[in-house]
């Protein structure tokens, strides 16, 4: 008897250990300095889900500064940007099949180069430019208003990624 109750109370520790350690694993993400974000909507008849870390400007000069021009950036913070696509889409008028992709930019002070590389579950800075899927170029814009966290939007007629004083607007388009 003694035995049993020993061995159950055991039991009920191991669990109350694993519980709390999976809950302060859901909560440590959203105590980061770049929180996790989430993006969706539809274009056409296609859904795009974005999944980011967004950092703060934090009173930091980015462009061409902490974001260097002409250098791969993982498009926000820790692991890498995804994009999921459940259709095929053109994006700037290049075919991009439905899937999971993670999401990189090159910046530049004209244009950018907008890059979905096949391989989406990995920490931001493991970028192999022989995965890519698709890249295209884009031009920035100054945004209408300073946005402290980076944001990413998901309505026609695209993706937005929108930071500091400047949105990348990337045309995409349902097949």
């Amino acid at each position: 008897m003694k035995n049993n109750h020993l061995f159950s109370s055991l039991l009920m520790l191991m669990v109350s250990l694993l519980i709390s350690v999976g809950a302060n694993a859901q909560t440590d993400k959203e105590n980061r300095p770049s929180p996790p974000a989430t993006a969706s909507g539809k274009i056409g008849q296609a859904n795009i889900t974005i999944n980011y870390s967004s950092p703060s400007v934090k009173g930091r000069t980015l462009w061409g500064d902490k974001i260097p021009y002409g250098k791969v950036w993982r498009s926000g913070a820790n692991e890498a940007t995804t994009v999921e696509v459940d259709q095929d889409v053109t994006v700037e008028g290049k075919a991009l099949p439905a899937g999971k992709y993670s999401f990189y930019t090159i910046p530049g002070e004209d244009q950018w180069t907008v890059i979905f590389n096949k391989t989406a579950d990995q920490w931001g800075t493991q970028y192999k430019e022989d995965q890519d899927a698709l890249r295209v170029t884009v031009k920035p814009r100054k945004a209408a208003a300073m946005t402290e966290r980076l944001v990413y939007e998901v309505k026609e007629p695209g993706i937005i990624l929108r930071w500091e004083n400047l949105e990348l607007p990337i045309a995409v388009k349902a097949k």
